[in-house]
C-alpha cells in the first residue's frame, strides 16, 4: 500500500479519500486545519485524519514525511505552499488548481524536483486537456481548438440559474482573472466574462464565456501549432449578465470576500448536477478541412454507496486516475508533467478514469484514438 496525503477535507477531498481508500492499494491521511471538516470524514482502516495548519511549514513537512504523494484539494491560494513542501521532501505532487500563477510556480519547482509535479488534475483544467490533445494530434494541420466545460444544476431555480457545486473561491477566481488564449496564432490574454456565445446540446440551450485557467498548459504545448485556442465556461443563459453586473458594475471583483459570503449564504449547494464537456477541433485531415467534436455529460450518481455530485465524481476521479497511472509507472516519475501528456485511452482504461467513459468509449479497440473513432 502506498501512503498518500490529501490536503483539504472538503467535499472533493473526502471523495478522493473514499475512492482511493476503497481500493486497498492506498493508505490515505486527510489533512486540514478545520476540526469541524475533519470530524465529518468517515475514517476506516485505510483512511485517517490529521489536523494540520498548512501555513505552518514544520507541520506540513511532518505530515508529508514518508508519503508517496500529496494531493492538494485545498483552496488555490494554498497550492504553492503544498507544492514547495512536496518538492523539498521529494514527494510526488498533484493538484486541482485552475490558478495560472500557482501552476507557473509548480513548473518552476519541477525544474529541480526529484519527484513528479502534476498540477491541474481535475476536470478543467485536467480531463479537458487530455480530450483536446487527443482530438488535436490526429490533424495534419490544426486550425482551431475550442474547449467548453460547465458544472450545472440539473434543476436551476434562481435568477443566476446556478447552485454551488464546487469551490466558491475557485469560481470567483476564474470569473475575475485574465484568460489565456491564442488568437490568429498569437498568444494573448483576454478578459474574463467576455466573448459570450450560445450553443445547443441535446435540445438544451447554454451560454459560454471566457474564464481563467481552463486551458491549463495547452497554450505552451500548442504554441505555433494552432490559429485559435480558447476555453469558456458553460452556464445556462442569463448567468453571465448578472455576474458581470455583480463583478464589474458593483465592483465585487475587488471585494471577493463579500461576494463569497453572498454566494455561500444565498446559493444552496446541490447533489443534482450535471457536468457538460464540449470540445471542438478543426483543421486539415487527409487534405480536407475537417471538424471533430467530443461531447459528454456526466451526472450525479451513487459511488461506493454514497450519492456524489457530478463535479465530485469528475474532479475526484480525474486526480485519482492520474495518481494511479503515476503509481503504475505509466507517467514520468520526475519533473513537470502536463495533462496533455496523458493518453486519452490510458486515462479511460483506468479504474478511476472510467467515470468519464461514454457508451461509445467502452467498445473501442485498444489504442484507437478518439479522433480516429470519430473520423
Amino acid at each position: 500500500m502506498k501512503n498518500v496525503v490529501v490536503i483539504g477535507a472538503g467535499k472533493i477531498g473526502a471523495t478522493i479519500a473514499d475512492l482511493l481508500g476503497a481500493t486497498g492499494d492506498y493508505r490515505v491521511v486527510i489533512a486540514d486545519r478545520s476540526n469541524e471538516q475533519l470530524a465529518a470524514i468517515k475514517t476506516s482502516s485505510t483512511i485517517s485524519t490529521r489536523r494540520v495548519d498548512i501555513t505552518d511549514e514544520a507541520e506540513l513537512a511532518q505530515v508529508l514525511n514518508g508519503a508517496f504523494a500529496v494531493l492538494s484539494a485545498a483552496p488555490y491560494d494554498l497550492t504553492t505552499r503544498i507544492a514547495e513542501a512536496a518538492a523539498a521532501q521529494g514527494v510526488h505532487y498533484l493538484d486541482l488548481t485552475e490558478d495560472v500563477a500557482s501552476t507557473r510556480r509548480v513548473k518552476e519547482l519541477a525544474l529541480t524536483a526529484k519527484a513528479a509535479l502534476i498540477p491541474q488534475c481535475g476536470l478543467a483544467p485536467g480531463f479537458i486537456s487530455i480530450v483536446a490533445a487527443d482530438l488535436a494530434r490526429d490533424f495534419d494541420q490544426l486550425d482551431s481548438l475550442k474547449l467548453r466545460v460547465g458544472a450545472l444544476p440539473q434543476y436551476p431555480s434562481n435568477a443566476l440559474n446556478y447552485n454551488l457545486t464546487w469551490s466558491t473561491d475557485g469560481v470567483i477566481n476564474e470569473y475575475c482573472e485574465p484568460c489565456e488564449a491564442v488568437v490568429n496564432g498569437e498568444r494573448v490574454l483576454v478578459p474574463a466574462m467576455e466573448e459570450r456565445e450560445e450553443f445547443s446540446l441535446d435540445g438544451i440551450t447554454y451560454e459560454a464565456f471566457n474564464t481563467s485557467g481552463g486551458l491549463g498548459t495547452l497554450c505552451d504545448t500548442l504554441a505555433g501549432k494552432v490559429r485559435t485556442l480558447n476555453y469558456r465556461t458553460i452556464r445556462y443563459p442569463g448567468h453571465c449578465a448578472i455576474m458581470k453586473a455583480l463583478l464589474q458594475d458593483l465592483r465585487l471583483s475587488e471585494r471577493r470576500d463579500v461576494l463569497k459570503d453572498i454566494f455561500e449564504n444565498a446559493l444552496p449547494s446541490t447533489l443534482q448536477d450535471v457536468v457538460v464537456i464540449f470540445v471542438t477541433a478543426s483543421g486539415r485531415l487527409n487534405g480536407r478541412l475537417t471538424q471533430q467534436t467530443y461531447a459528454n455529460k456526466v451526472y450525479s450518481a451513487v459511488v461506493g454507496g454514497v450519492m456524489r455530485s457530478a463535479i465530485q465524481i469528475t474532479t475526484a476521479s480525474g486526480i485519482c486516475a492520474v495518481l494511479d497511472l503515476l503509481a503504475q509507472g505509466k507517467l514520468p516519475q520526475k519533473g513537470f508533467v502536463k495533462q496533455e501528456d496523458i493518453g486519452f485511452d490510458a486515462f479511460l482504461a483506468n479504474r478511476f478514469g472510467r467515470a468519464y467513459a461514454r457508451p461509445e468509449d467502452l467498445g473501442n479497440a485498444p489504442g484507437e484514438s478518439h479522433a480516429a473513432r470519430a473520423a
